[in-house]
């Protein structure tokens, strides 16, 4: 786990801001000791990311980086917390994790869904993406859904794309990961025949780790990711939600999206979802 000043990213993000003014949520704590309060109180913003998603968060030189950092830098400053500590964790435990308080918030791209409302509380999206099937790059037969029964499908285990290949494509052997890269890596040794993957990250591990591997097809889904936290955290969640209409709004959003997501605008793609569908 990595504690790190939010003053020295901030600065870094002003930079990248083309026009606009940031704007700062200032808020007051609570009477009740809840998220927020304890996480203002100690300085430190507790923020879980699996450190192995790029361009969404990986590690560089050992220190994480990548748009959910960004996002979460930027959104402990808003909400008046001085550090972020990044704690690293995987999409099969995070949702235990917050409800075990071994972390404030989980900003590592979880897709809001009915279920996991049920665990966990959801801000409102702060990115969406889509899952796109990746394959060898000599391959020329699995080109979409039908094409993938029966055959070796790699996920990242506790993802969304790993729910999807289970009941969505029938007699599919699963083969699961702890990681885009490791299950990617596989399909390009042959040792899987195709893997779900969210479309800009296959795109950036393929051509970072020099993988023989491709997109094929259409997108099989898209999906609308939010920030966790646990449940019955009504003002950390009001107040995460201000902060990331005013980053939407006042141009922050973009700033970091463009940075990460080679010139796309995420503020863009949100403004046309409802912010209340984290429910």
């Amino acid at each position: 786990m990595i504690t790190t000043p939010t003053s020295s990213r901030r600065r870094r993000l002003a930079a990248l801001l083309v026009s606009g003014t940031v704007l700062t949520a200032g808020c007051s704590a609570g009477s009740s000791a809840n998220t927020l309060d304890t996480a203002r109180s100690k300085g430190t913003l507790r923020v879980a990311l699996t450190e192995a998603n790029p361009p969404w968060n990986f590690l560089d030189a050992n220190k994480p980086a990548g748009y959910d950092v960004d996002v979460a830098y930027e959104l402990a400053e808003r909400l008046g917390i001085d550090k972020v500590e990044f704690i690293g964790s995987d999409f099969g435990n995070f949702i235990g994790g917050v409800q075990a308080n071994r972390f404030d918030i989980v900003i590592s791209g979880q897709t809001i869904t009915d279920e996991r409302k049920k665990q966990v509380d959801f801000s409102r999206p702060y990115e969406v993406n889509g899952v796109s099937v990746f394959v060898g790059e000599d391959n020329t037969s699995l080109t979409g859904l039908p094409s993938l029964r029966g055959k070796r499908i790699a996920v990242t285990e506790g993802t969304t794309q790993a729910d999807y290949a289970r009941t969505k494509i029938p007699d599919a052997q699963i083969k699961t990961y702890k990681n885009a890269t490791l299950a990617l890596t596989d399909v390009g040794r042959g040792r899987a025949d195709a893997a779900l993957v969210s479309k800009f990250q296959g795109a950036y591990l393929a051509d970072k780790n020099n993988l023989p591997v491709k997109a094929s097809g259409a997108l099989l889904e898209t999906e609308v990711n939010g920030m966790t936290f646990r449940k019955g955290q009504k003002d950390f969640k009001q107040k995460v939600d201000k902060a990331l209409g005013e980053m939407i709004d006042d141009g922050t959003l973009s700033a970091i999206s463009r940075r990460w997501l080679g010139g796309l605008d995420m503020a863009e793609e949100l403004r046309d979802l409802p912010a209340d569908q984290a429910g």
